[in-house]
């Protein structure tokens, strides 16, 4: 029987962009990525600008470790995450940072498509 234990201290890969920071991890057939994100950072202006996107379309699942963040959907939704929700986004949205607290989660859907290139 096979088993793996990796940390997040120590990613596969990692995606950085102003203000934040996508680490992930591939385990079990599984990528684990978790973000973190500096006050003022926000979607549309430091991870979508570079490709021209004004909305995420990724899907997401996921759980918040620490901050406060706002999700704005394309129909107009808005979303509060903080500190122990779990999440589930779909496709089009934007999201920032609220507050002087950095923001951290996990991502356990969507984290291998998340600040990537292709």
């Amino acid at each position: 029987m096979r088993a793996i234990i990796k940390r997040l201290e120590t990613p596969d890969e990692t995606r950085t962009f102003e203000k934040g920071k996508f680490e992930l991890a591939t385990v079990g057939g599984m990528t684990i990525g978790r973000a973190s994100y500096q006050p003022g950072w926000k979607w549309s202006e430091h991870v979508g600008a570079a490709t021209g996107a004004t909305s995420c379309q990724v899907d997401h699942v996921g759980l918040v470790l620490a901050g406060h963040a706002k999700v704005l959907m394309d129909d107009g939704r808005e979303l509060d995450l903080t500190a122990g929700d779990l999440f589930a986004i779909g496709p089009g949205h934007d999201s920032w940072v609220v507050g002087d607290e950095p923001y951290v989660s996990l991502h356990f859907m969507g984290a291998d498509r998340y600040a990537s290139d292709s």
